[in-house]
């Protein structure tokens, strides 16, 4: 009983967040204590900037956060993450060879000398260009990330992903609940605010223009009704769901796709009013769910994992074949990763023959062309 309602004061305050993204810090302090961690972060990895950033962090000394935006983002195994489906949970072991990654620069200077060994990571939004993820870091006192953190990693993931997905429609630094609706009427996203029957207490401009296209969201005797039935059926349960709070609406549903009659895909995310200090933020009381509708972003591969699906490369050759690129030669490549030279030509070796390159600079030249979108592979 205790971890359920532990488990239920995490996903509140998660979703709580979405009004006000200063609650982050706390919302992972909890999260970090449920999954018995010691640190966490939401973090992102951009492959054009070649940048890592950390958005909101709980548990991490500013100082090592600093060397980490600096120098370390460099030899960070989490480069590896965005070939992960969205929501799998990772641990380093998972992503690189332990015994590489005990030997390597990151290891040895950034996260041995903070205590840590290990970190749970799931990937919660990934596009042509980034990576957006959780990340909760083990001590040498919790041990490796176990089984038992990983389902309760996947307990909490849904809902942070669909908190953060809402957070980027509304981007706004903070909402007060009480003025929700008309702070939000000037946002590009459709917002409907909703009661369990998925009658149409309050929709801003954005949301009236979507009704006015009658396509696949029309306002039928007052209700928001789906052209699509399994979209309807989708929606009017969250609706119905929503007013027993987060545990009900679940982790299903968190972007529900919507297509217009001319093929362009929109995405609905559905937020509870009914639970945390967002129970003020309907009009009146009969809302209790938040809706919103924008056009879905295009998802695509990230040019690493297009690279290594293309050439059918391990792991490992795919982050020697990168520290190539952001590290330079052999020996530079090789301190980096805390591995021998002879064990880096080995790669390269590999590298050449999956490839058909013949000189590191030509590696170079196979991964800038996959990182430009007016280069073709076979050019």
């Amino acid at each position: 009983m205790q971890d359920y309602l532990a488990l239920s004061k995490v996903i509140e305050d998660t979703y709580d967040a979405v009004l006000d993204s200063a609650r982050w810090t706390g919302v992972l302090a909890k999260i970090t204590d449920f999954v018995d961690g010691q640190a966490g972060g939401l973090l992102s990895k951009d492959s054009v900037s070649k940048s890592g950033n950390a958005y909101h962090h709980f548990g991490v000394d500013p100082h090592y956060l600093a060397l980490y935006a600096e120098t370390y983002w460099r030899f960070d195994p989490m480069g590896a993450l965005p070939f992960w489906d969205v929501g799998q949970i990772a641990s380093i072991p998972d992503l690189v060879p332990y015994d590489e990654f005990r030997e390597g620069r990151f290891f040895r200077e950034w996260v041995e000398p903070q205590g840590w060994i290990d970190a749970a990571n799931t990937v919660l939004e990934k596009s042509v260009t980034s990576c957006a993820y959780l990340s909760i870091i083990r001590g040498k006192a919790h041990g490796m990330v176990d089984d038992e953190m990983r389902q309760r990693m996947a307990l909490i993931t849904p809902h942070v992903r669909r908190a953060v997905l809402i957070g980027r429609v509304i981007d706004l630094n903070q909402v007060q609940a009480a003025s929700f609706a008309d702070a939000l009427d000037g946002i590009s996203a459709g917002l409907f605010l909703v009661d369990a029957n998925a009658h149409i207490i309050h929709a801003n401009e954005a949301g009236h223009a979507i009704l006015l296209m009658d396509d696949f969201l029309r306002m039928i005797d007052g209700r928001l009704v789906a052209s699509d039935l399994e979209v309807d059926q989708a929606l009017s349960e969250s609706f119905s769901s929503a007013r027993n709070g987060d545990d009900a609406l679940g982790v299903k549903g968190i972007a529900v796709p919507l297509t217009d009659r001319d093929g362009k895909p929109y995405t609905a995310h559905v937020l509870t009013l009914t639970s945390g200090d967002r129970r003020g933020a309907g009009r009146t009381s009969t809302a209790v769910a938040a809706l919103f509708v924008r056009k879905a972003a295009l998802v695509i591969p990230s040019p690493p994992e297009v690279i290594a699906k293309s050439y059918r490369l391990t792991p490992t050759e795919l982050r020697v074949l990168l520290s190539i690129v952001d590290v330079g030669g052999i020996p530079e490549v090789a301190r980096a990763l805390g591995i021998s030279e002879n064990t880096v030509r080995t790669h390269v070796d590999n590298l050449f023959e999956k490839t058909g390159a013949t000189r590191q600079a030509e590696l170079v030249k196979l991964v800038a062309g996959f990182s430009s979108p007016y280069t073709s592979n076979a050019s």
